[in-house]
């Protein structure tokens, strides 16, 4: 059996950061649910980002969740979504009881289309309708036309919630993404950029960051009053992150800049090998206000081009090689096909139907990706 590779996999610090953390939480006892890599992880994250405070939680979707809940997103409410992303950011619209309506992406980002954004305001600014919250994601670390969408929130008067799930580390000019919305939100899955084996951070860059970090905590330990008693005025969820996960968190915090230097030294190999390949457009990755972490190295192939993704996945797939399509768009999954779409010349559909994100893992050796271009090469005939 050929050596396993495999799409973006966890890679713990060689210097044992995270050993020293879970040491001192098990030496002191503090295993959960909370504790000071809890507390020092959300301050860290905010000397990283530049946000104003942080919540860890027990994973990115209960981060989006509780966002969204901040924002004051309710039953009936409208969120505008971005189409082209993982069924996460969509989700916890639904568990607001809120009706999600979704837009399309635009080339240039493969993100967000701001045409599409403000078309779908003055839609149903028509109805006398505006959405409580526009989820803005940054798809495989690249980043969103923050910009003008923003701008187009601020005209219409909505917040935004950003989701950073895939982009800790990537750049708008200068600033980290996950700071530019009033809330913003990072994920620390097994297969991000860096991870604490599972967890999120809701990001709070509000002027009163400071209070709804805490009204975020509250709700996030079952919204437990400060009675001596167990008293509940409101919903809670069991959200808070354990001081175990936190400890691995801080360590892995502490190689952030090593992961997107390899992620990035990753990207512009296949970038180099494919040039010659007319069939193949690499993500966009060079806007000219971004720095992308490259989180998942992706391409799309042309539209007159007769092999597949699944061409290639099987391909690998054939050498123990891990690779996967592009996120199925939210308006295409029959879960919420029955909810409004906002079209811009169906490219979130396209970039699905003929995109690929190859192996993209921190721990693959130069042998590893010549012998993944190789295999890639070999389907075009190269």
């Amino acid at each position: 059996m050929n050596k396993r590779i495999f799409l973006s996999s966890p890679h713990m610090s060689d210097e044992g950061y995270e050993m020293e953390y879970i040491k001192e939480a098990f030496d002191t006892n503090w295993i959960a649910p909370l504790g000071e890599n809890v507390n020092k992880f959300e301050q860290e994250i905010c000397e990283v980002t530049g946000a104003n405070d942080a919540v860890a939680l027990s994973s990115g979707t209960a981060a989006l969740h509780l966002g969204l809940k901040a924002l004051g997103v309710e039953q009936g409410d409208l969120v505008f979504c971005q189409s082209l992303t993982f069924s996460a950011s969509a989700n916890p619209i639904i568990y607001q009881n809120a009706i999600p309506v979704f837009i399309d992406s635009e080339k240039e980002s493969w993100n967000m289309s701001p045409d599409a954004l403000e078309r779908a305001f003055k839609h149903y600014e028509t109805k006398g309708l505006k959405p409580k919250a526009v989820i803005v994601v940054h798809l495989y670390g690249i980043p969103a036309k923050i910009d003008e969408i923003r701008e187009i929130c601020r005209k219409y008067g909505a917040p935004i919630l950003e989701d950073a799930a895939e982009s800790l580390g990537s750049l708008y000019k200068g600033k980290m993404t996950g700071t530019f919305g009033d809330y913003g939100i990072l994920s620390f899955n097994g297969n991000k950029i860096i991870t604490s084996s599972g967890g999120g951070m809701l990001l709070c860059n509000t002027e009163n960051a400071e209070h709804m970090a805490i009204k975020a905590r509250f709700w996030a330990t079952q919204a437990r009053e400060l009675e001596r008693y167990y008293q509940h005025k409101e919903l809670g969820y069991n959200y808070r992150m354990s001081n175990i996960v936190a400890g691995i968190g801080r360590g892995q915090l502490k190689v952030l800049g090593q992961r997107v230097e390899k992620k990035r030294e990753i990207f512009h190999y296949y970038e180099e090998s494919f040039r010659g390949i007319s069939d193949i457009s690499m993500m966009p990755i060079h806007g000219a206000y971004q720095e992308c972490n490259c989180w998942l190295s992706s391409f799309i192939m042309s539209k007159t081009c007769l092999i597949t993704p699944l061409d290639i996945q099987l391909a690998l797939e054939d050498e123990n090689i891990e690779a996967r399509p592009i996120w199925k768009p939210m308006h295409m999954q029959p879960y919420f096909e029955k909810f409004d779409y906002v079209n811009n010349e169906a490219t979130a559909q396209s970039i699905f139907e003929r995109g690929i994100c190859l192996p993209s893992d921190t721990k693959m050796t130069i042998d590893d990706l010549n012998k993944v271009c190789e295999i890639v090469k070999g389907c075009f005939g190269k």
